[in-house]
């Protein structure tokens, strides 16, 4: 164990959130658990521990099917917060056994790998389109053009919203997961809060109204989904039409946008993927691992567990950086270089265990789409300026990202 003083991790630090990746290989050659003071968390780095941590049955998203919050040694959250908890608290991310398995058993009832298939015209010709208009103009923002649009349209779609209506989505979504950052601030905290409330009041209306008149949409499914009597309350309605938006485009405009940075800083693979457009399936995967969207994963410690000699207590809360165990040296070769034929890639990045990302077919095919509408319509494509990052450390992303052709 590693105290919080002698760690290179500092997740505030532009330069850390620049390159995190030679301070996680620090955490790893350090040991394989470090208390972090600034957030009273215990970071675990490694690839192998991660993968175990994420599948252990004494860990928890949530506490409160088994603790109240005294009980766990937890004060409970500010009462004017209450509309963003309502909200989280009600979807099967936030949720453990035998509420999660009950909701994802249903909600796999309307999400299924059929409907995700019959996505992949849509996904594809969305995406030309998009591509087209951005080489029409001989460039712009890849992340304004491309990278958003995409899969907020698809999971718009999916869920039913109407295009005219579409257009508070991406700003509620990014209000409501500034919560997951690490200490997340006051103005942050209230700016989720609005958005909770407008988004669960516009989906309330959405769902009374697909009650009345069912469509072929998700909403309507996750209405009609029961099994033994079981069946969606309108709250977790609500909390998993959010979750499915905000988890559904989040990682894929992140990914898209780390992963063509990541091309254009390594033009022998770029060439090569240029090439060779066989190259995209294991391009998404290398780039999902490579740069990952998602870096921390935290879990509640609800029964005692020990790492290596350490004992990390019931109430205590880990945090699990993806973004270290998909550049661990134990299981990936040469993990600093990006290599677009790497065929052996068990990255983490779409999570591991019940809570394994239900959306992962459905990002492949939205990254798969735009990586091959880029590299068929805008071949020359390129930077115009060194982009900036955003002050994020849990989703890692850009503010933008500049090309031309």
């Amino acid at each position: 164990m590693t105290a919080e003083s002698d760690l290179a991790f500092d997740p505030w630090d532009p330069a850390f959130l620049a390159d995190p990746y030679p301070a996680y290989a620090e955490l790893r050659e350090r040991g394989r658990v470090h208390w972090f003071e600034p957030t009273n968390q215990w970071l675990v780095p490694h690839h192998a521990d991660v993968s175990a941590l994420l599948r252990e049955r004494r860990l928890g998203r949530t506490y409160q099917h088994r603790f109240t919050h005294e009980e766990f040694g937890r004060t409970a959250p500010p009462p004017e917060q209450e509309p963003f908890h309502t909200l989280n608290d009600h979807g099967m991310l936030d949720l453990e056994p035998p509420d999660h398995t009950r909701i994802r058993r249903l909600v796999s009832k309307a999400f299924t790998p059929r409907t995700v298939e019959r996505l992949k015209p849509y996904v594809r010709g969305l995406a030309d389109d998009l591509v087209f208009r951005l080489a029409a103009a001989g460039g712009g923002d890849l992340l304004g053009d491309l990278a958003e649009p995409l899969p907020v349209a698809v999971i718009a779609e999916m869920l039913g919203i109407p295009e005219s209506e579409r257009a508070p989505l991406r700003p509620w979504s990014a209000d409501i997961c500034g919560m997951y950052e690490l200490n997340p601030s006051e103005e942050t905290a209230a700016k989720a809060v609005r958005a909770s409330t407008d988004f669960s009041d516009y989906l309330r209306e959405l769902i009374a109204a697909r009650r009345k008149e069912p469509g072929e949409d998700l909403i309507s499914g996750l209405i009609a989904a029961h099994d033994e009597g079981d069946r969606l309350t309108e709250q977790e309605m609500i909390s998993t039409c959010v979750l499915l938006l905000n988890a559904g485009h989040e990682a894929t405009v992140n990914a898209t946008t780390n992963g063509w940075l990541a091309l254009f800083r390594n033009p022998d693979q770029l060439a090569a993927l240029r090439a060779d457009h066989s190259l995209v399936p294991t391009a998404v995967e290398e780039l999902m691992r490579y740069d990952t969207p998602l870096q921390l994963f935290e879990r509640w410690v609800l029964d005692d567990i020990e790492i290596d000699g350490t004992v990390i207590p019931r109430g205590a809360e880990i945090a699990m950086l993806f973004g270290s165990a998909n550049h661990d040296t134990a299981v990936f070769t040469d993990p600093t270089r990006l290599d677009l034929t790497r065929a052996d890639n068990p990255h983490i990045s779409f999570s591991a265990g019940i809570h394994y990302c239900i959306g992962a077919p459905l990002a492949r095919i939205e990254l798969a789409a735009s990586m091959t509408s880029l590299l068929e319509q805008a071949p020359t494509l390129r930077p115009t300026t060194e982009p900036e990052r955003n002050p994020n450390f849990v989703m890692r992303g850009l503010a933008g990202l500049h090309v031309e052709l």
